[in-house]
C-alpha cells in the first residue's frame, strides 16, 4: 500500500457572478465600479470579466475545503456589500433568465477586444457564468495523468452543477444552456486524451507557431492543465447558485484527483475513455442535469444519472478522510434531494406562473444563502 500524502491537492476557486439591476432585475453594466471598490478590500481577488455585467472573483490557494468554504464566503459577502451600496445586486447562475446579449457593454481592454475581433458574435453573445475549480498536482505529468482519467466523470459533476434553464427570456428545455452557448467558441468541451506532457505541450506550441493562439490560456476545454500554475483545472460547470453547492462540487473534484492519484500509486488505473462517449453523458447531463440517465460504459446501458453520481461518491469515499472533505461531499446528498440550481429555478418559473422577475429574485436571494 503506497504512503500517500494529500497535502499537495490544495484548492483553488474562481466564480463568475452577475450584476443586476435592483429595480429591472436586468443585467447592468457596473462600468467597474465594483471590481475597482472590491480591490480596495480583497485585491486581485476580484477581477473584471469581458461583459460589463460580469465580476469574477478566485480565492487564495487554500490548503483544504475548510479554507476554501471561508474564502468562499468571504468573496460572496464582501461583493454583495459593495454591489449594494454602489446600487446593484449579485447573483449566481449560468446564464441570465432574461436579459438579451445585444445590449451588454463589452469592458474596455485589448485583451477582451482583441477576443470580440477573432471571436466576433460568438464573443459578444458569451454572455455565461460558470464555476473554475483548480486542483493542486505535484507535477504535471501527474495531471496530464489525472487529467485524461477524470474526463469521464465530468458529466456526472455537471449535472450536479447544471444552473442555467433560461435564455434571452425563452424557457430552453435544458438544465444547463451555458455550455451551449460557450460551445461557439474553438477549443471547448471535453478535450482529448494526451499520452504525455510533452505530447500536451507540443500541441500548445504548434497552436502557437501556427497563430491559432497565442498563449494556452486560449485552450478553454472543460478539464485542462493549466498552463501556468501545477494543477488540474476543471471548467465544466455552471456556477452554483449557493455556496454550499459550489464547495460540494469543488470536494467532489480535489477527491476525484486524489483518487485518481491513490491508483496510479498502487499501480492501477481507471479506464480511458474516448472523449466521443464522454460527450454523449456531457449531452445528457445538459439536457436533463440529475433527472436523466447516463450511459455506463463499462456496463454498456443506461443508469440512472442519481444511482451514478451516489457511486461517484461510493468510488471516492476512501480519499474524502484523508482530504478533511467528508462533510462538503456529504452536501451532494442534499443537492440530490434539494434539485440542482435548475430544478429551483424552474420550480419558481412554474409556481409563479412563469414570472421570471421572481426567478432572477430567488437567484439574489441565494446568493447569500449559507453564510
Amino acid at each position: 500500500m503506497a504512503n500517500i500524502n494529500y497535502k499537495h491537492f490544495t484548492l483553488g476557486v474562481e466564480e463568475e457572478y452577475m450584476v443586476l439591476d435592483p429595480e429591472t432585475r436586468e443585467l447592468r453594466s457596473h462600468e467597474q465600479k465594483i471590481v475597482q471598490e472590491g480591490q480596495k478590500v480583497i485585491k486581485d481577488k476580484v477581477k473584471a470579466e469581458m461583459h460589463q455585467a460580469v465580476v469574477e472573483v478566485g480565492t487564495d490557494i487554500c490548503q483544504d475545503i475548510d479554507e476554501a468554504f471561508k474564502d468562499v464566503a468571504l468573496l460572496r459577502k464582501t461583493l454583495s456589500g459593495i454591489a449594494g451600496d454602489l446600487g446593484y445586486a449579485i447573483g449566481a447562475s449560468g446564464t441570465h433568465p432574461f436579459s438579451h446579449w445585444e445590449r451588454q457593454l463589452i469592458t474596455d481592454h485589448a485583451r477582451y477586444h482583441e477576443i470580440v475581433n477573432e471571436m466576433q458574435e460568438a464573443a459578444r453573445s458569451n454572455l455565461i457564468f460558470g464555476l473554475h475549480v483548480h486542483v493542486g498536482m505535484q507535477t504535471r505529468e501527474m495531471a496530464i495523468h489525472i487529467a485524461n482519467s477524470a474526463r469521464y466523470f465530468l458529466p456526472h459533476v455537471y449535472a450536479l452543477s447544471t444552473n442555467s434553464p433560461f435564455w434571452e427570456g425563452r424557457l430552453t428545455g435544458f438544465k444547463s444552456f451555458r455550455t451551449k452557448v460557450f460551445d461557439k467558441f474553438p477549443r471547448t468541451g471535453i478535450p482529448d486524451y494526451f499520452e504525455s506532457i510533452e505530447e500536451y505541450d507540443n500541441y500548445i506550441k504548434l497552436l502557437v507557431k501556427t497563430n491559432c493562439i497565442d498563449n494556452a490560456k486560449k485552450i478553454w476545454w472543460d478539464l485542462r492543465v493549466h498552463p501556468f500554475f501545477d494543477t488540474v483545472e476543471f471548467r465544466i460547470c455552471d456556477v452554483p447558485m449557493t455556496i454550499s453547492e459550489t464547495i460540494a462540487i469543488t470536494a467532489l473534484f480535489q477527491c476525484i484527483c486524489a483518487k485518481l492519484y491513490k491508483l496510479r500509486m498502487e499501480n492501477l488505473n481507471f479506464i480511458i475513455y474516448k472523449r466521443a462517449f464522454i460527450n454523449e453523458n456531457k449531452w445528457r447531463a445538459s439536457r436533463y442535469g440529475i433527472d436523466g440517465r447516463l450511459i455506463d460504459f463499462g456496463k454498456e446501458e443506461e443508469v440512472n444519472t442519481r444511482a451514478l453520481i451516489y457511486e461517484l461518491l461510493d468510488f471516492v469515499d476512501d480519499v474524502a478522510d484523508h482530504l478533511g472533505c467528508r462533510h462538503a461531499i456529504s452536501y451532494i446528498h442534499t443537492m440530490l434531494d434539494r434539485g440542482t440550481g435548475a430544478d429551483r429555478q424552474l420550480k419558481v418559473y412554474e409556481e409563479s406562473g412563469g414570472n421570471l422577475i421572481q426567478v432572477v429574485d430567488y437567484i439574489r436571494d441565494q446568493f447569500l444563502e449559507d453564510v
